[in-house]
Order: structure tokens, then C-alpha cells, then sequence
């Protein structure tokens, strides 16, 4: 078995746990496991894998995510340094709406979050130098990108770090009416 499935404070985020095989050259482990992620949802094939370079501890990127029809599942990995990665639920009528998980990934404890269709993802580097790896159920559409503002007191996110660097786009996404009503996906 590649991973050991954990579950988070939200129903159908989940933490994928990385079995790593090792001897003294080293290890292998496996990112991806059809099988294994059908049980949770991920039925399609992978459209696209993405990698991330963020350079400074304290960078924050999100809440990203793309409106239907172009949702999409994410698997996100992190291979150098370490985050805090974190699923938002922007889905109406969802009893966890407008509730976050956020979860540290690090290449260290080979740790990756599975962000079900419906969530919006977003990180802060919790290191300097710090490499993602996502893949995605759906391709990039940007006809269908949207995103909300990571300091929205809608959500209320808790970012462990001081913000050294966003882009100008993350940081100024518009504030929402509270209360929010959510996306229909």
C-alpha cells in the first residue's frame, strides 16, 4: 500500500500519508496511485502536473481554484522545504462551507493533501526555497480561475508566519459579504 489515508476536519479532504522504500542509496516513494485515489474521488486522469518554485519563508499564494465546469481535484506534494497548505470549502449548500484544514507538508514527511473539486487551495512557505509539486484532475482554464482573498475574516485563516511576499493579484482579491453564500459547482 503507497500511502496510509488520513482524514482532516473536513469530510472529504484527505491526507495522503507516503510509504517511502529505502535502502542505503536512498528512497523511492509514489506520488500517484490511480487505484488508491479512485476510492477518494479521483476518477479521471491526471491533466495536468504543475511544480512551484516559492523563494522566501513567509510567502503566501491563494485561494485559487476554478468554478465549474473546469473544477478540479488537486494532489499537492511538497519536495523541498515545507508549507502550510490549506483546502478552503467555497461549495454552496456544503455543511462545511467557508471552513479551512490547513495541513504542514514538507519533504520531510512526504505528506500530500487531496483537495476534492469545490475547495479553494492556497499555501504560506513555512522555509525559505520551497518546491510543490500538484497534480490536477482538470486542465487550467482561465475562463474559470477565481479566487478569494487570503485574509477574508469570512474565513479567517490562521497564517503561522509573517507575510514577506504575494503577488499584487492574490493581495488584492475583493472581501466578501459576510455571510457567503458560496460557489455552485
Amino acid at each position: 500500500m503507497p500511502f496510509q489515508i488520513l482524514p482532516t476536519s473536513l469530510d472529504d479532504v484527505r491526507i495522503l500519508e507516503r510509504h517511502a522504500f529505502g535502502d542505503q542509496r536512498g528512497f523511492f516513494a509514489r506520488l500517484f496511485d490511480r487505484e488508491e485515489l479512485a476510492a477518494l474521488g479521483w476518477t479521471v486522469p491526471v491533466a495536468q502536473v504543475n511544480h512551484s518554485f516559492t523563494a522566501r519563508r513567509g510567502s503566501i499564494r491563494g485561494m485559487h481554484y476554478q468554478r465549474s465546469p473546469h473544477a478540479d481535484m488537486k494532489l499537492v506534494t511538497c519536495i523541498r522545504g515545507a508549507v502550510l497548505d490549506v483546502a478552503l470549502d467555497v461549495r454552496a449548500g456544503s455543511p462545511t462551507l467557508a471552513k479551512w484544514h490547513g495541513e504542514v507538508l514538507s519533504a520531510e514527511n512526504r505528506r500530500a493533501l487531496l483537495i476534492p473539486e469545490g475547495f479553494a487551495h492556497g499555501f504560506q512557505a513555512l522555509t525559505d526555497d520551497v518546491e510543490l509539486i500538484y497534480c490536477h484532475s482538470a486542465p487550467y482554464v482561465p475562463a474559470s480561475d477565481a479566487a478569494h482573498n487570503v485574509f477574508d475574516p469570512v474565513f479567517g485563516i490562521d497564517w503561522p508566519e509573517p507575510v514577506t511576499d504575494m503577488s499584487d493579484r492574490d493581495r488584492n482579491h475583493a472581501m466578501l459579504a459576510n455571510p457567503f453564500e458560496g460557489v455552485a459547482f
